[in-house]
């Protein structure tokens, strides 16, 4: 439709196509992928109408996952790596039980390789095959004994047939594991270990680990992190076929680059150092940023993902030749990359593109691509609606803080359809990621296009303690969570007001999780937005502190500085300074957050008259996975901001759920 045949109508109130339901229906995940030994493509996907269940697939688009499985681990809660693959065999930890099962390709039934604990008190993750002695190595998170929180180990799962073994402690002592990585002889294990009270991205530590033949840890050192007066956080650890161990890890400049380890020497050195983030924090496991392609001759030549000014890049390092090349492909965000032989299998996306994953081949000077195809998408069938999506711009705005800046991106309204009012501007909803250790990426999210194709500005905000700024940004958060986060909140609303972009008087935040509780708080402690939508929010982070999981037990102190802290940033304790309309949404079996903070600061604020909403889902936990779920919440948020501050009557069809206090 040409520009001369719009429409004029006030923003928020445009009909679009990208309706609730089709949000709901794409919001397909990735949550892992590998390549078998005979270079079949083989991916996890959880699919919302089906409950969130997980279901490995093969690149035929078969699905290999039998319908009463569900391939999912809870390993420090968010689980992650929960299968892999060897020659034929496949193993991944199972839901329900979170126990491990075993199945030959392409098509035997799955039989389980862990002992039956009479419930899924023993979980499994981030595994690796030692062919050698015929077993898959795993972490395993152990809650059977008596104290509170549970022990943490690296184990060894037999996989002879018809047995169900007690697995082997093979590592314990520290209070996390993850990337146990064993050489191709089978001789050598590494892996990352930490302690409380730091998370993975705080301190680390890299160990190798020489195997006796009867499969203990005969002799181990540390490899990095083991100098008291270097902070640092190594991470993924990977051993070529020629038996180099390479990692991550962010000693240079604050920012996590590739190194190499030499064994004789047990020293380190960088392979190539750059202000740029090659990896993410691991906030659960599966973490692959980068891969050794195998070629025929000697050198060892690596393609990795890095992260720099909001975009993400491939890379393609020759270490014989000490070479390094930015290759140009589609994806402004890269998450995963696997190296099929000369194949590269990338996981991306971009501002026009889904989450994805693509087949890529590069010419033989691996500096160009010659093949790039789509094998999977979060989103599919999406190309009918790209005239509705809004493009994000990269923007860098000034905080509180003087000389210090924060970034995010902004999605103006977009619909080819209609214009907006020329006496107004439109209203904006500000997201605040989670984690808070998590980043906005800028790519395309049909949540997003929901709100923007019906006449909504959206800004996605990387506060200070956001991921891909290196670690003096992502530490700019510690002691001062509740602080920076609302400042950074408020100053990108601020700066999208004087650059007359949007309508100051009707902003609006939500945010998930963390995002929840940098949501509630803003509303607590300033008077920058007009209303807010909290989903799985934190309000009282003395009693998220205290009741939190292991993973997780040290970290909210971490961020807030003291005990004082966690009671004067908690908008529980200060529902006084509520002045605006706010809905909750609250999955029911959700043991990060647990319900009765939600039902908490509802009661408070329907008792103090405010208008306020709560909505709770059965069968939902930490992040909505069912369609109905994603849809109802989508859909509620539009028409209560509508009802509330927008003034506008939305073209969508919606029955609202009933807010209090509120005629």
């Amino acid at each position: 439709m040409a520009s001369a045949e719009k429409s004029s109508a006030p923003f928020g109130s445009w009909k679009s196509p990208i309706t609730a339901d089709i949000v709901s229906g794409s919001d397909k995940r990735l949550e892992g992928f590998t390549v078998d030994s005979h270079g079949h493509l083989i991916w996890l996907e959880t699919r919302p109408a089906e409950s969130g269940r997980a279901v490995l697939v093969k690149e035929s688009g078969e699905d290999i996952t039998p319908k009463d499985f569900n391939v999912r681990t809870t390993v420090h809660e968010y689980g992650g790596g929960s299968f892999g693959v060897s020659g034929d065999v496949l193993v991944f930890s199972n839901f329900d039980d979170q126990r491990l099962y075993k199945q030959l390709l392409p098509s035997s039934g799955p039989m389980p390789i862990t002992p039956d604990y009479a419930g899924p008190h023993v979980r499994y993750a981030n595994g690796v095959f030692d062919g050698r002695l015929n077993r898959y190595i795993a972490v395993r998170e152990d809650h059977r004994g008596v104290d509170a929180m549970p022990t943490n180990e690296i184990v060894s799962v037999a996989l002879n047939d018809n047995t169900t073994e007690e697995p082997k402690v093979l590592i314990s002592g520290n209070d996390f594991y993850a990337f146990p990585r064993m050489d191709l002889k089978g001789e050598r294990l590494a892996w990352i270990e930490w302690s409380h009270p730091n998370m993975h991205w705080d301190k680390a530590e890299l160990w190798v680990g020489y195997i006796s033949d009867s499969g203990d840890i005969e002799k181990r050192l540390v490899v990095a992190g083991g100098c008291p007066t270097l902070v640092e956080s190594p991470t993924e650890p990977l051993w070529s076929s020629k038996g180099e161990l390479f990692f991550i890890t962010d000693r240079n400049a604050g920012f996590w680059n590739l190194y190499k380890w030499t064994e004789d020497k047990n020293e380190v050195l960088v392979i190539y150092s750059l202000n740029a983030e090659f990896t993410r924090p691991l906030w659960d496991f599966g973490n692959r940023c980068y891969d050794i392609i195998e070629r025929k001759e000697e050198s060892t030549i690596i393609a990795c993902s890095y992260r720099q000014h909001g975009k993400s890049h491939l890379g393609v390092i020759n270490q014989a030749k000490n070479s390094f090349c930015s290759v140009d492909i589609p994806f402004t965000y890269i998450s995963n990359i696997v190296a099929g032989g000369q194949i590269l299998y990338i996981e991306g996306a971009s501002s026009v593109l889904p989450t994805s994953l693509a087949k890529v081949i590069l010419d033989d000077h691996m500096s160009n691509v010659v093949y790039f195809s789509i094998m999977w998408s979060s989103s599919s069938d999406i190309d009918k609606y790209i005239s509705y999506f809004s493009r994000p711009e990269f923007i860098e705005f000034p905080t509180d803080v003087a000389g210090q800046n924060a970034y995010a991106y902004f999605y103006p309204p977009c619909n080819p359809e209609y214009n907006g009012s020329q006496e107004e501007k439109p209203p904006l909803l500000l997201e605040s990621h989670g984690g808070p250790t998590d980043e906005a990426r800028g790519t395309l999210n049909l949540s997003i296009q929901y709100w923007t194709s019906r006449g909504w500005a959206f800004v996605d905000v990387n506060y200070g303690g956001s991921t891909g700024y290196g670690r003096a940004y992502r530490e700019r958060l510690l002691g001062k969570w509740g602080i920076v986060d609302i400042n950074d909140c408020c100053s990108c609303a601020k700066s999208l007001v004087d650059e007359g972009k949007v309508d100051g008087k009707r902003l609006c935040i939500t945010g998930c999780s963390a995002g929840g509780y940098t949501t509630l708080a803003s509303l607590a402690f300033r008077d920058t937005f007009r209303a807010g939508a909290s989903l799985f929010g934190i309000a009282d982070l003395k009693s998220l502190s205290d009741q939190m999981h292991k993973f997780e037990s040290h970290y909210i102190i971490n961020l807030a500085g003291n005990e004082i802290a966690l009671n004067e940033r908690s908008p529980i304790n200060f529902v006084d300074r509520f002045s605006c309309p706010i809905i909750l949404f609250q999955g029911l079996e959700d043991t990060v957050v647990q319900p009765e903070q939600a039902r908490k600061i509802y009661q408070a604020l329907k008792k103090k008259g405010l208008p306020v909403a709560l909505v709770e889902y059965e069968g939902e936990s930490h992040g909505f996975r069912r369609a109905e779920s994603i849809k109802f919440t989508l859909e509620q948020q539009m028409v209560f901001f509508a009802q509330t501050v927008g003034h506008f009557a939305v073209a969508d069809d919606i029955t609202p759920t009933h807010v209090d206090n509120f005629d």
